[in-house]
Protein backbone atom coordinates (compact mmCIF):
# COMPACT_ATOMS: atom_id res chain seq x y z
CA UNK A 1 0.00 0.00 0.00
CA UNK A 2 1.44 3.42 -0.72
CA UNK A 3 0.49 6.01 1.41
CA UNK A 4 0.64 10.16 -0.39
CA UNK A 5 1.43 12.71 2.30
CA UNK A 6 0.07 16.32 0.70
CA UNK A 7 1.73 19.25 2.07
CA UNK A 8 1.04 22.73 1.66
CA UNK A 9 3.01 26.15 2.21
CA UNK A 10 0.66 29.21 2.00
CA UNK A 11 3.90 31.32 2.35
CA UNK A 12 6.95 31.59 0.56
CA UNK A 13 9.86 31.69 2.21
CA UNK A 14 11.94 33.36 -1.13
CA UNK A 15 9.68 35.83 -1.09
CA UNK A 16 9.30 38.76 1.92
CA UNK A 17 6.00 39.06 3.84
CA UNK A 18 3.57 42.14 3.95
CA UNK A 19 5.01 43.54 7.31
CA UNK A 20 8.29 43.46 6.06
CA UNK A 21 7.48 45.65 3.18
CA UNK A 22 4.34 47.68 4.36
CA UNK A 23 5.42 51.54 4.43
CA UNK A 24 6.58 52.65 8.01
CA UNK A 25 4.09 55.11 9.02
CA UNK A 26 5.33 58.27 10.99
CA UNK A 27 2.51 59.74 13.42
CA UNK A 28 1.31 63.07 12.06
CA UNK A 29 1.88 66.22 13.48
CA UNK A 30 -0.71 68.57 11.62
CA UNK A 31 -2.80 67.93 15.17
CA UNK A 32 0.13 69.14 17.09
CA UNK A 33 0.62 72.47 14.12
CA UNK A 34 -3.29 72.95 14.52
CA UNK A 35 -3.01 73.41 18.31
CA UNK A 36 0.05 76.36 17.62
CA UNK A 37 -2.25 77.94 15.36
CA UNK A 38 -5.15 77.77 17.91
CA UNK A 39 -3.07 78.95 20.71
CA UNK A 40 -1.51 82.35 18.38
CA UNK A 41 -5.24 82.78 17.30
CA UNK A 42 -6.48 82.89 20.45
CA UNK A 43 -3.77 85.28 21.79
CA UNK A 44 -4.79 87.52 18.74
CA UNK A 45 -8.04 86.95 19.82
CA UNK A 46 -8.00 88.36 23.15
CA UNK A 47 -5.67 91.43 21.98
CA UNK A 48 -8.13 92.28 19.72
CA UNK A 49 -10.95 91.93 22.75
CA UNK A 50 -9.03 93.97 25.17
CA UNK A 51 -8.46 96.83 22.32
CA UNK A 52 -12.28 97.16 22.38
CA UNK A 53 -12.48 99.11 25.73
CA UNK A 54 -15.01 101.62 25.98
CA UNK A 55 -16.87 100.20 29.64
CA UNK A 56 -13.74 100.44 30.62
CA UNK A 57 -12.77 103.90 30.24
CA UNK A 58 -13.36 105.42 33.63
CA UNK A 59 -14.98 108.75 31.57
CA UNK A 60 -17.65 107.34 30.61
CA UNK A 61 -18.21 103.87 32.07
CA UNK A 62 -21.12 105.28 34.09
CA UNK A 63 -22.65 106.57 30.86
CA UNK A 64 -24.60 103.74 28.92
CA UNK A 65 -25.14 106.22 25.96
CA UNK A 66 -21.67 106.96 25.78
CA UNK A 67 -20.25 103.46 25.68
CA UNK A 68 -22.61 102.48 22.91
CA UNK A 69 -21.35 105.65 21.14
CA UNK A 70 -17.98 104.79 21.55
CA UNK A 71 -18.17 101.25 20.50
CA UNK A 72 -19.01 102.29 17.22
CA UNK A 73 -15.76 102.68 16.77
CA UNK A 74 -14.12 99.73 16.87
CA UNK A 75 -16.16 97.76 14.13
CA UNK A 76 -12.94 96.47 13.08
CA UNK A 77 -11.42 95.15 16.19
CA UNK A 78 -14.96 93.11 17.13
CA UNK A 79 -14.54 91.51 13.46
CA UNK A 80 -10.96 90.80 13.91
CA UNK A 81 -11.96 88.99 17.87
CA UNK A 82 -14.66 86.93 16.39
CA UNK A 83 -12.19 85.62 13.22
CA UNK A 84 -9.66 85.19 15.07
CA UNK A 85 -11.25 83.62 17.90
CA UNK A 86 -13.68 80.56 15.89
CA UNK A 87 -10.23 79.85 14.39
CA UNK A 88 -9.03 79.06 17.31
CA UNK A 89 -11.95 77.10 18.45
CA UNK A 90 -11.74 75.18 15.19
CA UNK A 91 -7.95 74.42 15.73
CA UNK A 92 -8.23 73.54 19.42
CA UNK A 93 -10.89 70.74 18.23
CA UNK A 94 -8.22 68.95 16.23
CA UNK A 95 -5.83 69.37 18.63
CA UNK A 96 -8.09 68.02 21.44
CA UNK A 97 -8.39 64.70 19.12
CA UNK A 98 -4.96 64.46 18.18
CA UNK A 99 -3.77 64.81 22.28
CA UNK A 100 -6.84 62.47 23.49
CA UNK A 101 -5.11 59.78 20.38
CA UNK A 102 -1.18 60.79 22.10
CA UNK A 103 -1.69 60.47 25.53
CA UNK A 104 -4.08 57.14 24.75
CA UNK A 105 -0.89 55.98 22.95
CA UNK A 106 1.39 55.84 26.08
CA UNK A 107 -0.83 55.24 29.09
CA UNK A 108 -2.61 52.36 30.30
CA UNK A 109 -6.01 51.15 28.81
CA UNK A 110 -7.94 52.53 31.95
CA UNK A 111 -6.16 55.87 32.19
CA UNK A 112 -9.04 58.81 32.72
CA UNK A 113 -5.83 61.04 31.90
CA UNK A 114 -6.47 60.99 27.83
CA UNK A 115 -10.53 61.63 28.23
CA UNK A 116 -9.71 64.59 30.69
CA UNK A 117 -7.16 66.17 28.36
CA UNK A 118 -9.83 66.00 25.41
CA UNK A 119 -12.74 67.02 27.81
CA UNK A 120 -11.34 70.38 28.73
CA UNK A 121 -10.38 71.07 25.19
CA UNK A 122 -13.01 70.46 23.75
CA UNK A 123 -14.88 72.53 26.60
CA UNK A 124 -12.67 75.26 26.08
CA UNK A 125 -13.37 75.42 22.26
CA UNK A 126 -17.25 75.37 23.26
CA UNK A 127 -16.74 78.10 25.55
CA UNK A 128 -14.82 80.86 22.82
CA UNK A 129 -17.67 79.70 20.77
CA UNK A 130 -19.89 81.63 22.94
CA UNK A 131 -17.74 84.07 23.55
CA UNK A 132 -18.12 85.32 20.31
CA UNK A 133 -22.27 84.85 19.92
CA UNK A 134 -22.95 88.11 20.64
CA UNK A 135 -20.91 89.80 17.81
CA UNK A 136 -23.67 88.90 15.57
CA UNK A 137 -25.96 91.78 17.05
CA UNK A 138 -23.47 94.06 18.29
CA UNK A 139 -20.13 94.00 15.98
CA UNK A 140 -22.21 96.33 12.80
CA UNK A 141 -25.01 96.73 15.06
CA UNK A 142 -23.39 99.53 17.15
CA UNK A 143 -22.76 101.57 14.55
CA UNK A 144 -26.54 101.85 13.93
CA UNK A 145 -28.03 104.88 15.91
CA UNK A 146 -30.75 103.88 17.92
CA UNK A 147 -30.70 100.14 16.78
CA UNK A 148 -29.23 98.82 20.74
CA UNK A 149 -30.42 99.24 24.52
CA UNK A 150 -27.39 100.97 25.35
CA UNK A 151 -27.38 99.12 28.74
CA UNK A 152 -27.24 95.88 25.88
CA UNK A 153 -23.90 97.19 24.87
CA UNK A 154 -22.46 97.73 27.88
CA UNK A 155 -23.22 94.01 28.67
CA UNK A 156 -21.33 93.27 25.26
CA UNK A 157 -18.11 94.95 25.90
CA UNK A 158 -18.25 93.62 29.37
CA UNK A 159 -18.70 89.50 27.60
CA UNK A 160 -16.33 89.80 24.89
CA UNK A 161 -14.10 90.78 27.79
CA UNK A 162 -14.49 88.22 30.19
CA UNK A 163 -15.98 84.73 28.21
CA UNK A 164 -13.47 84.11 25.72
CA UNK A 165 -10.70 84.01 28.18
CA UNK A 166 -12.75 81.65 30.72
CA UNK A 167 -9.91 78.88 29.79
CA UNK A 168 -10.19 76.86 32.99
CA UNK A 169 -11.33 73.69 31.69
CA UNK A 170 -8.18 73.73 29.84
CA UNK A 171 -5.89 73.62 32.48
CA UNK A 172 -7.46 70.04 33.28
CA UNK A 173 -5.72 68.94 29.68
CA UNK A 174 -2.14 70.70 31.52
CA UNK A 175 -2.86 68.66 34.49
CA UNK A 176 -3.83 65.26 32.52
CA UNK A 177 -0.29 65.88 30.42
CA UNK A 178 1.59 66.04 33.91
CA UNK A 179 0.18 62.92 34.93
CA UNK A 180 0.79 60.95 31.98
CA UNK A 181 4.51 62.63 32.04
CA UNK A 182 5.10 61.19 35.37
CA UNK A 183 4.61 57.64 34.02
CA UNK A 184 7.03 58.40 30.90
CA UNK A 185 4.27 58.96 28.77
CA UNK A 186 5.07 62.14 27.29
CA UNK A 187 8.82 64.15 27.73
CA UNK A 188 8.89 65.21 31.37
CA UNK A 189 9.41 69.15 30.45
CA UNK A 190 6.06 68.91 28.66
CA UNK A 191 4.59 67.65 31.89
CA UNK A 192 6.39 70.54 33.80
CA UNK A 193 4.90 72.98 31.74
CA UNK A 194 1.33 71.22 32.19
CA UNK A 195 1.89 71.51 35.70
CA UNK A 196 2.89 75.02 36.02
CA UNK A 197 0.63 76.56 33.60
CA UNK A 198 -2.13 74.29 33.79
CA UNK A 199 -2.29 74.39 37.40
CA UNK A 200 -2.10 78.29 37.25
CA UNK A 201 -4.85 78.79 34.94
CA UNK A 202 -7.82 76.04 36.93
CA UNK A 203 -5.96 78.69 40.27
CA UNK A 204 -7.02 81.92 38.40
CA UNK A 205 -10.27 80.04 36.66
CA UNK A 206 -11.19 79.45 39.86
CA UNK A 207 -10.60 82.94 41.55
CA UNK A 208 -12.81 85.65 40.61
CA UNK A 209 -9.90 86.71 37.72
CA UNK A 210 -10.97 84.56 35.27
CA UNK A 211 -10.00 86.54 32.65
CA UNK A 212 -6.28 85.41 33.51
CA UNK A 213 -7.15 81.83 32.82
CA UNK A 214 -6.99 83.38 28.94
CA UNK A 215 -3.32 84.00 29.09
CA UNK A 216 -2.07 81.54 31.33
CA UNK A 217 -4.18 78.43 29.05
CA UNK A 218 -3.14 79.54 25.69
CA UNK A 219 0.45 79.70 26.65
CA UNK A 220 -0.03 76.41 27.96
CA UNK A 221 -1.36 75.45 24.64
CA UNK A 222 1.21 77.42 22.55
CA UNK A 223 4.43 75.68 24.15
CA UNK A 224 2.84 72.35 24.42
CA UNK A 225 1.91 72.29 20.95
CA UNK A 226 5.32 73.35 19.67
CA UNK A 227 6.87 70.20 22.01
CA UNK A 228 4.62 67.76 20.66
CA UNK A 229 5.54 69.43 16.94
CA UNK A 230 9.10 69.28 17.17
CA UNK A 231 10.31 67.72 20.59
CA UNK A 232 8.62 64.70 20.65
CA UNK A 233 10.93 62.48 18.67
CA UNK A 234 10.61 59.87 20.65
CA UNK A 235 7.13 58.72 20.65
CA UNK A 236 7.27 59.28 16.72
CA UNK A 237 10.27 57.08 16.51
CA UNK A 238 9.01 54.52 17.98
Amino acid sequence: MTTHISTHNPVRSDLPSDSATAPRRTPSRRWALAGIGSAVAALGGGVAAGMVNAVYDPAISDDADAVLDRLGDFTPQMVVFQVLTSISALLLVVFAVGLFRRLRATTAGDSLAPGIAAFGLLGTAVVLVLGTSLNTEFAFGVAEEGLLVPEAAVVYNHWIGTVPACWILAGLAGLATYAVARSGGVPRWLGRVGLVLGGLTLLVGVLPVQYMAGLTGALWLLVTAIGFAIGDKAHRSA
